[in-house]
């Protein structure tokens, strides 16, 4: 579903932060905008109700140029979180390249995790997007709180699944660069298979990781 503009020149790719009411998904984007290199960010967009809970989406952009002269523009949203809002999480997941899913780690939150899991798997099916070959990444956050669910648990849970799964607390700013990181990997083996980043536009995954979330690791690569 990627936008690729080949007589232009341009690549927009879509990434979703998904998942259930106060995961930490808008928190993941505030702490991801704070640790990634400046150079390599765009202003970050965030609409909030008075109970501090996202009603729409944070808008946060990024630009690479590839060796070929590609010019590649990845655009990072998270989702609203609450049922009432299903329209607007409809809406952004369309044409979407990779989704996180943010999770929250509490015991008492496991309901809403598996109620928001497939709440995006049928949401992906009624945007036309197949749940089980999108680039998919899967964050349990908060695993700064007590009572939260044991990782060998979370680990049993999702192994048959072979989703990348990672461990985060957001608002303490660990797990969050990496979480990104991977999803922009498999993002990348996804796009490169179709769009051939590597042999057509000289592309590899590691300078397309690290030209958007290393601070001068590839020089020249990013753009405003």
């Amino acid at each position: 579903m990627i936008h690729y503009d080949t007589e232009a020149g341009i690549m927009v790719i879509k990434l979703v932060y998904y998942g259930p009411a106060l995961s930490g998904k808008t928190t993941n984007l505030l702490r991801l905008h704070d640790l990634l290199p400046c150079s390599g960010r765009g202003d970050l967009m965030v609409l909030d109700t008075a109970q501090e809970r996202t009603i729409y989406f944070d808008l946060l952009p990024f630009f690479i140029t590839a060796p070929s002269g590609l010019k590649i523009k990845v655009k990072v949203f998270t989702v609203p979180g609450q049922v009432k809002h299903d329209a607007t999480r409809k809406a952004v997941l369309q044409r979407a390249d990779g989704v996180a899913f943010i999770a929250d780690s509490q015991v008492r939150e496991s309901l809403n995790n598996a109620t928001s899991f497939e709440n995006l798997e049928q949401n992906l099916a009624l945007v036309g997007l197949d749940p089980g070959r999108l680039p998919l990444v899967i964050q349990y956050n908060k695993r700064d709180l007590p009572g939260i669910v044991a990782e060998d648990a979370i680990r049993s849970l999702w192994w048959s699944s072979g989703v990348p799964l990672f461990f985060a607390s957001a608002l303490e700013a660990w797990g969050v660069v990496e979480t990104f990181q991977c999803l922009l990997r498999t993002t990348y083996a996804a796009l490169d298979a179709t769009c051939c980043l590597s042999a057509r536009h000289g592309l590899s995954m590691e300078a397309f990781t690290c030209g958007l979330t290393v601070p001068d690791a590839s020089p020249g690569m990013r753009e405003r």
